[in-house]
């Protein structure tokens, strides 16, 4: 994807949304997913890293449009932090939704804003390692990564990911249940988190509160489908809208759901690189 080179989305929606962005790029929103979006999938999510070209071709873009929205299952601090986002010319207006929009930090203030976290969560977090115990899951690759606001289990690095994905969904789900929980499934991965907030949630409350008048929004994993929904949503109300799959071999379903599908957090930045060349 060279300079003035954007793709054509394969929908008909998707081109009146790209139509729609590019003739009005000061009423446009622009949602984006960290993980295997923004920042490449690695085994351990600690050292995710947003792509190096990423930030750059946020700067370049973000100052022609109404918002730029960074939408992730993470903490804020945490992917503001691995983003490289806080302090960034271009970026001083950058909204980073967190925990699926239940934190919001800003870089006008560089705060993050919360209501209480859900008591279920540390009643999860201590059963946890019984439940993995008697899954067989423990000591075998599966391991859990604290999110503060949720508890996420990982399979990646297990023998056989999938299967181990498949044999933890049904007793975690029920340990979620037990505290009022719920279960986000992702790439070889299982988040128990409140109900309530996803990603379609807060895009869609986002784009409201600022009037959007079209949307882009750019995912890779399952967590990314309600964003998908609430694009839907908008367009359906009269709001045009791009839904943009950033792709790989794990997650079918966004990518058949896609107006257009990048290769990966470098096919993003590219997007978002000619974007901001097209809106110069």
């Amino acid at each position: 994807m060279g300079t003035d080179s954007l793709p054509t989305p394969a929908t008909r929606p998707g081109r009146q949304g790209l139509d729609a962005l590019l003739a009005r790029p000061g009423k446009a929103l622009v949602g984006l997913d960290f993980d295997g979006t923004l920042a490449p999938i690695v085994a351990d999510p600690e050292r995710a890293r947003a792509h190096p070209e990423a930030v750059p071709a946020l700067a370049a873009l973000a100052p022609k449009v109404a918002a730029v929205a960074v939408i992730t299952g993470r903490p804020a601090e945490v992917a503001v932090r691995n983003g490289g986002f806080a302090g960034v010319p271009g970026l001083e207006h950058l909204v980073v939704l967190g925990h699926y929009g239940a934190e919001r930090w800003e870089a006008t203030t560089g705060q993050v804003t919360a209501p209480p976290a859900h008591p279920g969560v540390a009643a999860v977090r201590a059963e946890l390692p019984g439940v993995l115990d008697r899954a067989g899951a423990a000591g075998q690759g599966t391991w859990v990564e604290e999110k503060g606001r949720a508890v996420a289990v990982h399979t990646r690095r297990a023998a056989d990911p999938q299967a181990a994905f498949e044999a933890l969904r049904e007793p975690l789900t029920a340990l979620a249940a037990r505290h009022g929980l719920i279960v986000e499934p992702g790439r070889m991965v299982l988040e128990l988190r409140p109900p309530g907030m996803d990603k379609g949630v807060a895009l869609l409350d986002f784009a409201r509160e600022i009037g959007a008048g079209s949307v882009l929004y750019a995912g890779d994993d399952l967590g990314d489908l309600p964003a998908f929904a609430a694009v839907d949503t908008l367009r359906t109300d009269g709001t045009p809208g791009v839904l943009v799959c950033s792709g790989n071999d794990e997650v079918t379903e966004l990518r058949e759901r896609a107006d257009v599908v990048v290769p990966g957090p470098e096919g993003v930045v590219s997007l978002l690189r000619t974007l901001a060349e097209r809106l110069a």
